[in-house]
């Protein structure tokens, strides 16, 4: 048995601020939209992100996340450009010790989005 694809689904009470700003702001496509079951599904190249209002078994809760979401790039610079004036930044684009390249940013919900990319094995931090 294998394991093919991982698709995060975040929970979100506002479900058109949410696909704006994925879409909007970091460039995702809305694939799918369901206002009457709440759901929606993003991709950007091999990323696939979905999005749904929590349901009436969950309660009226902020969303949760005790982690990241982990997103590798092939120019992790260009995007920096292009998303850190849109966004809540955890932390700008550094180098860090473990050989990447990264930044971290908040979506709208409040969920932690560190997009990265590999350094050149020359460049790595020691």
């Amino acid at each position: 048995m294998k394991l093919h694809t991982l698709t995060p689904m975040l929970n979100t009470w506002d479900l058109k601020a949410s696909i704006a700003f994925y879409t909007e702001v970091l460039g995702f496509e809305c694939e799918n939209f369901s206002e009457e079951h709440g759901w929606a599904s993003l991709k950007r190249d091999k990323v696939a992100i979905m999005l749904a209002r929590p349901n009436e078994h969950m309660g009226h809760t902020a969303p949760v996340l005790t982690g990241s979401l982990y997103i590798k790039t092939d120019d992790v610079d260009s995007y920096w450009k292009k998303v850190k004036d849109k966004t809540r930044v955890c932390y700008p684009i550094e180098d860090v010790e473990y050989g990447m390249r990264e930044f971290a940013v908040f979506d709208n919900n409040g969920y932690l989005l560190q997009f990265g990319q590999s350094l050149p094995a020359t460049s790595q931090v020691v």
